[in-house]
Formats: structure tokens, C-alpha cells, sequence
């Protein structure tokens, strides 16, 4: 792995990945200006919060639009780390079940069986990092394990 060694600051380079993703796609302004948390706030979801939503429901799309930048946030941080593209492939049922793959060259990195995604979120920003800076490093240790099919 590259230069990052301590664990916040891995959890930090997701995060700012993470939210360049999300206000990349403000193509009408609406989040300038606000700080990150702001712009981040819907990936928290407290314990409340859950409890209020329904046990079986199907997914609202601004949460598949948010757990799909989730995945490509940890493609970009690990292409930061190790220089080779992870591209983000999702297949999710209109009832919130589905898979989430990463792969890089030939070499799968992420996979991941997704369900009950309407009820997709974090308890605090410090989670939402710390989970997506986890999902880097288990890829790549997996890229450092396995780097000739990483590399084709």
C-alpha cells in the first residue's frame, strides 16, 4: 500500500474521495458552499432513523445513487493507493437485494451481497469512514497478494 499507514488517514482520503464524488455530481450548485458534513448527512442513519423505516421495503433511488458512490469512492481511493483502476459493478433487484463487485484487471477486490439497501446507512461519519477505508485496505491487501491478475 502506498504512503498511508496510519489508520485516519486513510479513513480521511475516503472520505474527501467520497465527497468530491458526491458534489461532482451538484451540476446545479445547490451544495456549494456547504461544508461536508452537510453534504454527507444522508448516509447517516441513526438508530432511530432505522427503526422508523420498514423491515421489507424496496429501495428509494437516491439511496442506490448513494451506495453506488459509496463503491466508487472506494474504487478511486484504491486506484489513489495502488495506481490500477477498480471499477464498481452493482446488480441490484428492484426489492433492495442485490451484489456490489470491484475489480481490478482480472482480479475480483470487493464482493459484496447487498440486502435490505432501503435501509443502507451509517450511524455516525466516523463509521461511514472507517467502513470504507476497512473495504480499501482488505483490496488492497487482496491486490498486494495477487498483483499479476491485479496488473492484467
Amino acid at each position: 500500500m502506498a504512503d498511508v499507514t496510519v489508520a485516519e488517514d486513510l479513513d480521511q482520503i475516503f472520505l474527501k474521495n467520497l465527497t468530491l464524488l458526491y458534489r461532482a455530481e451538484d451540476t446545479y450548485g445547490a451544495w456549494e458552499g456547504k461544508s461536508d458534513e452537510t453534504v454527507l448527512a444522508p448516509y447517516i442513519l441513526d438508530k432511530e432513523a432505522r427503526a422508523a423505516l420498514p423491515i421489507i421495503g424496496d429501495p428509494d433511488p437516491d439511496v442506490l445513487w448513494r451506495l453506488e458512490l459509496f463503491y466508487k469512492a472506494v474504487g478511486i481511493t484504491i486506484e489513489k493507493l495502488t495506481g490500477l483502476m477498480a471499477s464498481p459493478i452493482m446488480k441490484m433487484s428492484h426489492e433492495g437485494f442485490g451484489r456490489m463487485v470491484l475489480t481490478t484487471g482480472r482480479l475480483v477486490v470487493v464482493s459484496k451481497h447487498l440486502r435490505d439497501v432501503h435501509r443502507y446507512g451509517y450511524p455516525s461519519i466516523e463509521k461511514l469512514s472507517s467502513e470504507g477505508a476497512k473495504v480499501v485496505r482488505e483490496a488492497v491487501a487482496l491486490i498486494e497478494k495477487f498483483p499479476e491478475p491485479a496488473n492484467l
